[in-house]
């Protein structure tokens, strides 16, 4: 179903002054399987491989994780996309591709698992996948018990050829599907924002998303962050907002692209599940440097992984190309990213004031340029590129 998008401005306004009473709107309460407590980091094979899944691909990735410093910066799942399923058996049960994956989804389980990584599977919610493959309508609990026996640690649940159905209630029915599986999965809701999930979802599984699907593109960043900005009061711990995977490392958008795309994920509190071929990362290119730097970057991942668990928000957007973004973290300190929208170099100031430190002054660290300074007062300004952020972590001085 396509989203009708807001204008910017409209956003903003929402934001800024209606955020209060959005805020005091409660959702249903959120699942309880203890499970996905930070936002869940990983890798899924779709942004870049598409339909073109394997055995050998996927053990290569898990692989590629495991060396790379990915598993090590805090990635666990490696998820297979659609494609990877043929048929059903005449018991009900979903049949793998045997051609390209010829030791079965048990076998391929194991190898992630025996990488220190946790395995992760896509199906449909509806009667078939969005490329045509079984869904899982009428066999959830069939298929959770099948996931389960396979050592599946995390489920995608896809939204295609759903037409009559209803989202809510069949979402539900995969929910408790999965907690009768004899398995705890990390349930992940993508039914693209169609049905308001940000309503429904938090008490049906562990992340769903806000969004259409994410392309390779600066314009396709910044409208996923627009729609997913609107909903920050609804995350928390086992429940989150999710604007889509990354795209950093596929090509379509600048270094400073890409390291924005990733911070505002990160303030977002959104699930970190890469898209790239993370196979070729420990190349000696510039490309795969740059790659590296964003994805392994430790200091970012802590604001998105902080056990806070509170999203991000704008606190400052006035001109409108130019927000200042704060997200408050366990330690009392809080994560404030200087965004510039705009197609100039542009200063950005964030006062103490707009991000809700009453100290007057505070220790300051670059979480990209890593260098500190031990005490600022009152604001802190820089320019910031075009398309770019400052990320900082602020953290108060007491008088």
């Amino acid at each position: 179903m396509p989203i009708t998008l807001r204008r910017l401005s409209s956003l903003i306004a929402f934001v800024l002054i209606a955020g209060v009473l959005v805020a005091a709107r409660r959702s249903a309460p959120p699942l309880d399987n203890g499970l996905a407590r930070t936002p869940p980091m990983g890798w899924n094979s779709w942004n870049k491989f598409g339909c073109n899944v394997s055995e050998e691909l996927i053990r290569g990735v898990a692989d590629a994780i495991a060396a790379n410093g990915m598993r090590d910066a805090g990635y666990q799942f490696v998820t297979i996309d659609d494609c990877w399923q043929v048929a059903r058996s005449p018991q009900g049960t979903i049949v793998a591709d045997s051609a390209r994956f010829p030791h079965g989804m048990k076998a391929l389980g194991d190898y992630i698992h025996a990488k220190g990584l946790k395995f992760g599977i896509y199906t449909d919610a509806g009667r078939k996948t969005c490329e045509g493959r079984p869904g899982s309508y009428g066999y959830e609990a069939i298929d959770a018990r099948t996931y389960a026996s396979w050592g599946v640690d995390y489920v995608k649940i896809d939204w295609c050829n759903s037409e009559g159905l209803d989202a809510k209630t069949q979402y539900a029915a995969f929910r408790d599907a999965l907690a009768n599986s004899g398995r705890k999965i990390v349930f992940s809701i993508c039914e693209w924002g169609s049905n308001q999930p940000w309503e429904w979802a938090p008490a049906v599984g562990n992340l769903w998303r806000t969004t259409g699907d994410i392309s390779d593109r600066w314009t396709s960043v910044l409208t996923l962050v627009d729609l997913s900005a609107q909903y920050w009061h609804v995350a928390r711990p086992g429940a989150w907002n999710d604007p889509d995977m990354l795209e950093v490392g596929n090509g379509g958008m600048t270094r400073t692209e890409y390291r924005s795309h990733f911070s505002l994920w990160a303030m977002m509190a959104a699930p970190l599940i890469a898209g790239n071929d993370v196979r070729s990362m420990m190349d000696s290119s510039r490309a795969a440097a740059d790659v590296r730097e964003i994805l392994l970057n430790k200091e970012v991942i802590a604001v998105d992984q902080d056990s806070l668990g509170i999203q991000g928000k704008i606190v400052q957007a006035s001109p409108s190309e130019l927000q200042v973004w704060v997200k408050p973290l366990q330690d009392g300190s809080r994560a404030v990213l200087l965004f510039n929208r705009a197609s100039v170099p542009s200063l950005i100031t964030a006062r103490f004031g707009t991000i809700g430190l009453k100290e007057k002054k505070a220790r300051v660290r670059d979480l990209w340029a890593h260098t500190e300074q031990a005490v600022v007062e009152n604001f802190s300004s820089a320019t910031v590129p075009s398309h770019g952020v400052v990320m900082l972590r602020v953290w108060p001085i007491a008088e």
